[in-house]
C-alpha cells in the first residue's frame, strides 16, 4: 500500500508540472487594430447603456461605441 501511494503522489506530482508548464513557450505577438473613436452625431441625450450607443454607431456606419466620458457621451468606435 505504501509502495502504490508513492508511485502515486510521484505521478501526481509529475502530472502537475506537466500542466503548470503547458501555457508556457514560445510568445507569438499578436498584432491587434488600433481602434478609431468619434462622438456620435445622432445619439441625443446621456448615454447609459453601452447597446443602445453601439446599436445607433452601427447606423452611422461604425462597428460599435461605447459610453464614455465625463458628460456620459456615445463614442462611435471603429478599427483604423
Amino acid at each position: 500500500m505504501e509502495g502504490f501511494m508513492r508511485m502515486f503522489s510521484t505521478f501526481f506530482v509529475g502530472l502537475l508540472l506537466l500542466v503548470a508548464t503547458a501555457g508556457i513557450g514560445p510568445n507569438v505577438m499578436v498584432a491587434e487594430a488600433r481602434k478609431c473613436e468619434s462622438q456620435s452625431h445622432k445619439f441625443a441625450g446621456i448615454c447609459l447603456i453601452e447597446s443602445n450607443c453601439a446599436s445607433i454607431c452601427k447606423t452611422e456606419g461604425y462597428s460599435g461605441g461605447n459610453c464614455g466620458g465625463f458628460r456620459r457621451r456615445c463614442f462611435c468606435t471603429k478599427d483604423c
